[in-house]
């Protein structure tokens, strides 16, 4: 198993970023995909999560909900976190899983004029 997190990087307070995470290694489709963020000092914490069905609705945590958006294409095997209106406190490293243990190794996205 395999997620390549990507897209991450230096952007201003009220910019953009979108982060990429390339998965492989198990089927894709099944799998419920989420991105996890860890700032400086504190604890891992869910930042969006994207079911396995086209039905099922994306769930988001308060601190990034109206500003991110999670998506999947499951031909590319791949998910997104679409990230706007980006602030300070949304430094931290960005990880996607799958649900089954797998981790990627993490993208710093670092908000700061």
């Amino acid at each position: 198993v395999q997620l390549v997190e990507s897209g991450g990087g230096l952007v201003q307070p009220g910019g953009s970023l979108r982060l990429s995470c390339a998965a492989s290694g198990f089927t894709f489709s099944w799998f419920v995909m989420s991105w996890y963020r860890r700032a400086p000092g504190k604890e891992r914490e869910l930042v969006a999560r994207i079911g396995n069905t086209r039905s099922s609705r994306p769930d988001y945590s308060a601190a990034v909900k109206g500003r991110f958006t999670i998506s999947r294409d499951n031909v590319k095997n791949t998910v997104y976190l679409q990230m706007n209106s980006l602030k300070p406190e949304d430094t931290a490293v960005y990880y996607c899983t799958n649900g089954a243990g797998d981790w990627g190794q993490g993208t710093q996205v670092t908000v700061s004029s």
